[in-house]
């Protein structure tokens, strides 16, 4: 079992700046895929970025391409986005999520384990 806990989330004006953080803990002895998604209310969850731990590479959302970085210390299992120029379309709670590293991508119903998520809010 791994738990994620996120944090980070909050209230900012159009053009602002946030940075979500989420941590894994428990069976955490596999490097493993991690990702960040956000979801409005009866609309399908979304995903924004996902690091792979095997080849480096992080995938982006369109929504996220050129505003938003995703990064994750492998050894700590702490995955961060840095939110930059942030919309009101940005609002939603952000997930984060985590799966078996052997395949990494932004479809979320591929994930095992699932944050409580955390509420980003942008007013303009």
């Amino acid at each position: 079992q791994v738990q994620l806990v996120e944090s980070g989330g909050g209230s900012v004006q159009a053009g602002g700046s946030l940075r979500l953080s989420c941590v894994a803990s428990g069976d955490t002895r596999t490097r493993l895929c991690m990702g960040w998604f956000r979801q409005l209310p009866g609309k399908e969850r979304e995903g924004v970025a996902a690091f792979s731990p095997g080849s480096g590479i992080t995938y982006y959302g369109d929504s996220a391409k050129g505003r938003f970085t995703a990064s994750q210390d492998t050894v700590q299992n702490i995955l961060t986005l840095q939110m930059n120029n942030l919309t009101p379309e940005d609002t939603a709670m952000y997930y984060c999520a985590a799966r078996d590293p052997w395949t990494c991508g932004l479809a979320h119903y591929e994930y095992e384990y699932w944050g409580q998520g955390t509420q980003v809010t942008v007013s303009s």
